[in-house]
C-alpha cells in the first residue's frame, strides 16, 4: 500500500530533525549576536586597521578582512564568510549524507523503499527536507543582520540582506547536493561526506588563491564560494549570475542522484 499522507518522506524528515535545528539555530544566533555588536571596536577602529595594515596582504585577502571597515564587509568576512560559513557547511554535509547515503548503510533506505516508495520520490523529499532546513537557517541570519543593523552601526542597506541570504543558502545547497548525488551514486557514507566537504573547502581554497595575484584570478571561475560572495551582496545587491550557478549547479546533482539511485542495485 502507498503512503496516503503528502510529501511523506519530507515531513518525516522534517520532524525527525527539529531537535537538531534548533541547536543550529542557536549556534547562527550566538555568532551573529557577539561579532555583529563587535563591528565599531573592530571593523571601524582606527587600531584595528594600522594592525591589519601591518599583517602579511595575502593574509588579509585571504579572509576577506580587507574590506572589515564598512560594515556591509565586516559582515560578510566574518560571519557569512566565514563562522556562518563554516556551520552552514558542516550542516548541509551532514544533512546531505544522512539523506540517502546515511539511510542505506542503515538499511533503512530498502525499508522505506518496501512501502510503495519510489526511488526518484525518496531523491526529490528528502532535498527538499534539507533545502527547507538550509532555508531556516539563511533567513534566520538575515533576520538577525536586519534586527542588529542600526544597533551595532553597520549601516547595511536593508534592500541587500535577501541577496546574501540566497547566496548563503545556495552555497549550503550546492555543498548538500554534492553528499546526496554521490551518497546516491555510491550508497556510502563516507563518499558523499568527503563530497560535501569537498565543495566546501576546495571552492574556499580556489577563492583564496585566486585573492592573492591578479595572475590567478581565472581561479575564482571554479570557486562556488565567489559564485556566492565574489559580488559581495550585501554591499552590492544580489549577484543573479552567481546564484544561477549555485542553484543551476545544484539542480543538475539532483538530477544526477534521482537517475543514479534509479539505477543502482541496493542488494550489493
Amino acid at each position: 500500500m502507498r503512503p496516503t499522507t503528502a510529501l511523506p518522506l519530507f515531513t518525516r524528515a522534517l520532524a525527525s530533525s527539529w531537535r537538531s535545528l534548533i541547536g543550529w539555530s542557536l549556534g547562527v544566533i550566538a555568532a551573529l549576536s557577539l561579532y555583529l555588536p563587535l563591528f565599531a571596536s573592530i571593523g571601524g577602529n582606527g587600531q584595528m586597521k594600522d594592525l591589519l595594515a601591518s599583517l602579511p596582504p595575502e593574509l588579509i585577502t585571504s579572509l576577506g578582512y580587507d574590506q572589515i571597515s564598512t560594515g556591509s564587509g565586516y559582515t560578510q568576512a566574518t560571519y557569512f564568510g566565514l563562522l556562518g560559513f563554516a556551520l552552514l557547511m558542516i550542516a548541509a554535509t551532514a544533512w546531505g549524507t544522512a539523506a540517502i547515503a546515511g539511510d542505506e548503510e542503515t538499511g533503512s533506505l530498502e525499508l522505506t523503499l518496501a512501502h510503495g516508495v519510489g526511488r526518484v520520490q525518496v531523491v526529490l523529499e528528502r532535498t527538499l527536507a534539507v533545502l527547507v532546513r538550509l532555508a531556516w537557517l539563511g533567513a534566520l541570519s538575515c533576520l538577525m543582520v536586519f534586527l542588529l543593523n542600526d544597533s551595532a552601526g553597520l549601516g547595511i542597506d536593508p534592500a541587500n540582506i535577501p541577496g546574501m541570504g540566497a547566496a548563503f543558502v545556495g552555497l549550503g545547497l550546492l555543498t548538500a547536493t554534492s553528499s546526496i548525488a554521490v551518497g546516491a551514486l555510491t550508497g556510502r557514507r563516507a563518499f558523499a561526506t568527503a563530497a560535501g566537504a569537498g565543495v566546501a573547502v576546495v571552492g574556499y581554497a580556489l577563492n583564496a588563491l585566486a585573492n592573492q595575484s591578479a595572475d590567478l584570478d581565472a581561479m575564482h571561475n571554479f570557486s562556488p564560494y565567489h559564485w556566492a560572495y565574489g559580488a559581495s551582496p550585501l554591499a552590492n545587491g544580489a549577484d543573479w549570475g552567481g546564484l544561477g550557478l549555485l542553484y543551476g549547479l545544484a539542480a543538475v546533482l539532483i538530477a544526477v542522484a534521482a537517475v543514479g539511485l534509479s539505477r543502482r542495485d541496493l542488494v550489493n
